[in-house]
């Protein structure tokens, strides 16, 4: 991201994009995916970490629906990361984390994730400063060991909203019978925290970026689909996968 502020920073597609050809080339990525992601598991030579982070309706469910859904369920993991509870905090803050670290020829999905940790923590002073760096520094160690031990591949993205669209997403569930289950009162509470959200986050991105940053322009659900798609895709590609061959009597896997 470098040192681009959140709110300099576009929240939806450029405009010279067509929404119908966008979703007419996510069919065939998301075709491509269901091979690859049968190529890692079938492989089992790397797993897939992807953190999917924003504020509350930036569409992390949708997304992981919509790009995701389509897999194969023994093949892909999906943790939901809330608050956490009283063992949780009486273990270091990463213990819950790393239990749900991917394994080999996996791809674990992390609906919010050790981020919140150093976010939400900071917004409402639970932790200061110090506390926090800390932690930043221990969550770039832990994605180290994954990198360096465990051929664990994490990709990271941050998705990127509007305060109208926020607003808007939030009213829909009070509105629509179908989505009146996700309504929160307090999701109104945190809204009106925007600001020292994106100060928190900003922070995060200069700090924990042993894996780098997607951010996504989320405003508008086929774009943020297609580059997360498309992200995942590349990687996945990129890593030359090959189908093993039979395997023998006594023959161990390498």
């Amino acid at each position: 991201m470098g040192k681009n502020k959140l709110g300099e920073t576009d929240t939806r597609a450029p405009k010279e994009w067509d929404k119908q050809e966008t979703k007419n080339r996510l069919v065939d990525i998301l075709a491509e995916l269901d091979e690859l992601q049968n190529l890692l598991y079938a492989e089992s030579k790397h797993s897939l970490l992807i953190v999917i982070q924003g504020m509350d309706a930036a569409g992390k469910d949708g997304l992981i629906r919509n790009v995701f859904g389509r897999l194969n369920p023994q093949g892909v993991l999906v943790t939901s990361f809330k608050a956490p509870t009283a063992v949780e905090l009486a273990h270091d803050f990463l213990w819950r984390i790393h239990a749900h670290s991917p394994a080999k020829g996996y791809i674990q999905i992390f609906n919010r994730s050790q981020y919140e940790d150093i976010l939400v923590t900071r917004v409402h002073k639970w932790i200061d400063d110090d506390t926090a760096y800390k932690r930043m520094k221990a969550i770039n160690r832990w994605e180290h060991l994954l990198k360096e031990h465990n051929s664990t591949h994490i990709l990271k993205f941050y998705l990127h909203i509007s305060p109208d669209e926020q607003r808007r997403r939030l009213d829909e569930r009070i509105k629509n019978p179908a989505k009146q289950w996700k309504y929160n009162e307090d999701d109104y509470k945190e809204a009106r925290l925007w600001d020292d959200y994106m100060e928190m986050y900003e922070d995060c991105f200069r700090h924990c970026n042993e894996a780098p940053w997607t951010i996504v322009p989320a405003d508008q659900n086929w774009y943020k689909e297609y580059i997360v798609a498309t992200t995942v895709r590349d990687t996945l590609k990129a890593l030359n996968m090959q189908y093993p061959g039979l395997k023998r009597k006594g023959q161990e896997q390498a």
